[in-house]
């Protein structure tokens, strides 16, 4: 039982999704009899439940990726695990299968607000005794507990979108390339065949997003009605993105957007394909709302930069018209902005 609490309090002690992943999965791995452990993605595409693994023993070490799950060739359908599917369906807590002789795999789901995306797998090479499932669920409540606490803090109260606390560490995190996870051989064959086929560098872009007019939508409307477009606009974003790209509410009326993966070129494309469906969006009551939009390449600067130059961009975008799209480069090229050094003790963003 100690190693068990050391373990757990190993695991506790990070404040971090993917780092807590790594860290359960380690726990259960030193387990006796345990012969495997592995994360699950679960995710729809085009309608159909697929899963895939996200964080998997390779050569001895737990890695993990963060790669467009959609585009992952390691995925495959839901239904081929059809106990798991079932305990999805039934909103369980756990599933067993014994698809052949020596293998016996525990599914445990991770629920959140009645969603599953995350799924832990063991695999042993005997049946799981009534003892061994109990401390099995017991280290696994400890972790899912902890998940959604952490969830809680990360998320804006209003939108449900990660907030600005949780942008400023994984920005950082991502920009000095200290994180946990580590990308496999093969990541190449995950950035999408479009992207690949316009043979143009594959950049992570940066675009901070904000409502034109808000102010007004306040004041004629109320706050309530402000609210709900503010959650309508979180809405349209997650519907307009990828599920590896990451959306934030940095606050008020302005939201951040990190693409990662693709062309300058589909870069324009989606962000104005999002402003063009806000655009087209009848809210309830407001009618019609346009945002602007500024963003900037990631892979020069340091995150203040980084979001200086987004923030720039978008500036423009709003007082040159709004409801625009604003490459920050492209601005720079036609004279229309000037570049501008910004040290990271020089300058406190809003």
């Amino acid at each position: 039982m100690k190693p068990i609490l050391q373990h757990l309090v190993e695991m506790t002690g990070h404040r971090d999704h993917l780092r807590l992943e790594v860290s359960v999965l380690s726990t259960l791995q030193k387990l006796s009899s345990i012969k495997e452990v592995r994360a699950l993605e679960l995710f729809n595409d085009h309608g159909a439940a697929f899963l895939r693994p996200r964080t998997w023993v390779q050569d001895g070490q737990l890695v993990s990726t963060d790669s467009e799950a959609a585009a992952d060739p390691r995925r495959v359908p839901l239904e081929q695990y059809p106990e798991l599917a079932e305990c999805v369906s039934q909103h369980g807590d756990s599933a067993l299968a014994n698809p052949r002789r020596g293998q016996h795999i525990l599914w445990l789901p991770v629920w959140m607000q009645d969603k599953v995306s995350t799924c832990l797998e063991i695999t042993q090479s005997r049946p799981f005794s009534a003892h061994k499932l109990d401390v099995l669920k017991g280290v696994f409540l400890v972790y899912q507990n902890y998940q959604s606490l952490l969830d809680y803090s990360e998320r804006d109260a209003l939108t449900g979108l990660f907030n600005r606390k949780t942008f400023d560490e994984q920005f950082a995190r991502n920009a000095a390339n200290t994180g946990v996870s580590s990308q496999p051989q093969n990541a190449q064959s995950m950035i999408s065949e479009e992207v690949l086929a316009e043979n143009a560098p594959v950049q992570n872009w940066l675009a901070v997003v904000d409502i034109d007019h808000f102010k007004q939508v306040n004041d004629r409307f109320g706050h309530l009605y402000g609210d709900e477009v503010l959650i309508l606009i979180a809405n349209i974003l997650r519907t307009s993105f990828r599920s590896h790209d990451r959306i934030f509410r940095f606050g008020g009326e302005e939201f951040v957007v990190l693409l990662r993966n693709t062309t300058l070129a589909k870069a324009h494309q989606v962000f104005n394909r999002f402003r063009e469906t806000v655009q087209k969006y009848d809210f309830p009551q407001v009618g019609r709302v346009t945002v602007s939009l500024g963003f900037v390449s990631t892979t020069r600067g340091s995150p203040v930069e980084i979001l200086g130059q987004a923030d720039q961009a978008l500036y423009y975008a709003k007082e040159h018209g709004r409801n625009q799209v604003c490459y920050y480069d492209d601005l720079i090229a036609r004279g229309l902005l000037q570049t501008a050094k910004v040290a990271n003790d020089d300058v406190e963003l809003f």
